[in-house]
C-alpha cells in the first residue's frame, strides 16, 4: 500500500469517525437504550446504529473487508488487509454520561496496524496515527509519548474487562504491580487509554482479555507517537492481551 493510499484511507476513517461521533452526540436521547440484560457487558442501540453508519461510509469508498465489534466479519476470509471498527468504545461511560468514550477505526495488514483514527466526540478531539510516516496527531497537531522512565513517577492505565479472571491469585498479581506506580487509572475505554499514552498523559496501558477492535487503532497511534504497542495471546474470537507504553518506563 502506497503512502498516497494510506493518506486516502486516513481521510476516509476520519470522515466515518466524525459522522458517527456527531450521530452519537446528536441522537443520544433516542439511541441510549440498552439491548441486553447482562450485568457486566453493556450493549446499546447506539452501538448498532453507530456501527451501521461507519460501515456504510467505509464501504462506499473502500473495498477492504471489515471486522466490526457488533456484526463480526463482513466476509469469512478477511484477507491480508482489512478494517477493524469499534463503533462506541466506552459504552457504559456513554450510557451514564461519563465523557470518556470514542469511535475507533483501524486498518491492519497481516494483523499488524497500518493506521488508526480515534474520535473523542465528547471533546471534539480527533486522534490519528500512520505507521508508515511515524506521525501521530490530535486535531492535526503532532503528539508524542512522554519521556518519563520510572514507574514511581508514572501513570498506569488498566481495566477489568468483561470475563476478567477475578481469582485471588490473578487479582493479587495485579495489585502487586499497581503498587509500583505513582498513580493508577481505570477509565473504561481502551481506545482512549491509547490516546492518553500517545499524547503523554500517561506512560503505560495494560489489560488482558480485551478485544482487537478495542485496541488496534490505538496501537497504530501509540506507535506513530514514538511508543510501543505489544499485542499478544490472540484467540480465535479476537481477544488479546496488550501493553502500550512510551517505551521508556521500566
Amino acid at each position: 500500500m502506497t503512502s498516497q493510499d494510506l493518506s486516502k484511507n486516513i481521510v476516509l476513517a476520519k470522515k466515518a469517525a466524525f459522522k458517527s461521533g456527531e450521530f452519537l452526540l446528536n441522537e443520544k436521547d433516542q439511541i441510549n437504550k440498552r439491548l441486553n440484560h447482562d450485568s457486566k457487558d453493556v450493549k446499546l442501540k447506539a452501538d448498532i446504529e453507530s456501527e451501521n453508519l461507519i460501515k456504510s461510509v467505509i464501504s462506499s469508498e473502500s473495498e477492504y473487508p471489515i471486522l466490526a465489534e457488533e456484526s463480526g466479519k463482513s466476509s469469512e476470509d478477511l484477507g491480508e488487509i482489512f478494517w477493524v471498527i469499534d463503533p462506541l468504545d466506552g459504552t457504559a461511560n456513554y450510557s451514564r454520561d461519563i465523557p470518556i468514550c470514542c469511535v475507533s477505526i483501524g486498518l491492519v495488514k497481516e494483523m499488524k496496524p497500518l493506521l488508526g483514527v480515534i474520535y473523542d466526540f465528547s471533546n471534539n478531539q480527533m486522534y490519528s496515527g500512520d505507521i508508515s510516516s511515524n506521525s501521530a496527531n490530535m486535531n492535526d497537531v503532532p503528539i508524542n509519548v512522554s519521556q518519563k522512565s520510572h514507574k514511581k513517577e508514572s501513570i498506569l492505565i488498566t481495566g477489568l474487562p468483561y470475563k476478567t479472571d477475578y481469582s485471588y491469585s490473578s487479582l493479587d498479581n495485579m495489585i502487586q504491580d499497581m503498587q509500583q506506580w505513582q498513580k493508577i487509572r481505570m477509565i473504561g475505554s481502551a481506545a482512549m487509554a491509547a490516546c492518553y499514552i500517545a499524547s503523554g498523559k500517561a506512560e503505560r496501558y495494560q489489560e488482558n482479555g480485551i478485544f482487537l477492535w478495542d485496541i488496534i487503532a490505538g496501537a497504530a497511534i501509540v506507535e506513530s507517537a514514538g511508543g510501543s504497542a505489544e499485542i499478544i495471546n490472540q484467540k480465535d474470537n479476537f481477544q488479546v492481551d496488550v501493553i502500550f507504553s512510551n517505551s521508556k518506563v521500566k
